[in-house]
């Protein structure tokens, strides 16, 4: 390797390792859960389940946690620390359709009555809730049998204002670059654990993995 390009490698390696640093600066890890220490056909002792037959599986060397096909009703589990805002979610989510009937799923913030990020294959939309209360929608095209991975947060803009913004991609492309769904918010959000939801309405089963909760930098 000749001087020239000697210099241009450690260049790249140097800017590499900055963009590293940065990302660190900018997130801090609160809660992580990949569920494999965890004994199948359990739940981790620090989760909160509201309702649902949720267990932890094992397929192909991977655990997850699994929520059954049935019944058909929508369930939901906490976990990770009570946070208001400056927060962020992550997680991958797995099911499949059976003719016209679909599941839906997400990831939620702040709580019961907090924020979610819901995908409905259904209606083919990617959606942002405050409780019950859509707060913005996007066409979103759903791929049955495929990981969905969802990041999904709340950060401070100033005294008496948020923002809350999340995005989805099918694993293996590429994360989009900017956020794809986002709402302004005036009141302030209440200090509530992190989700994972379904609602298994075609009748097989959701896979829930790669639970991540961090501390993230307000919005600028």
């Amino acid at each position: 390797m000749n001087e020239t390009c000697m210099k241009t490698t450690i260049i790249h390696w140097f800017a590499i390792f900055g963009l590293g640093l940065t990302a660190l600066a900018q997130s801090k890890a609160l809660y992580e859960n990949n569920f494999e220490k965890v004994e199948v056909g359990t739940v981790p002792q620090d989760f909160l389940v509201l309702d649902g037959g949720f267990l932890v599986k094992e397929e192909n060397g991977n655990k997850f946690l699994e929520l059954p096909g049935a019944p058909l009703d929508s369930f939901a589990v906490q976990f990770g620390p009570a946070e208001a805002d400056n927060v962020a979610v992550s997680a991958r989510i797995k099911s499949t359709a059976r003719g016209r009937r679909y599941p839906t799923f997400g990831i939620g913030l702040n709580g019961v009555a907090g924020y979610k990020l819901q995908v409905s294959p259904g209606k083919k939309m990617l959606e942002l809730y405050k409780d019950q209360e859509v707060k913005e929608l996007m066409p979103y095209g759903w791929k049955s049998g495929q990981w969905t991975k969802f990041r999904f947060q709340v950060r401070k803009v100033k005294e008496g204002q948020w923002k809350v913004e999340g995005k989805v991609w099918v694993e293996g492309s590429s994360e989009p670059a900017t956020w794809m769904i986002a709402a302004d918010e005036k009141e302030a959000p209440a200090a509530g654990r992190a989700s994972v939801f379904g609602s298994p309405f075609s009748g097989t089963p959701i896979q829930f993995d790669d639970f991540v909760v961090s501390a993230v930098q307000p919005a600028r």
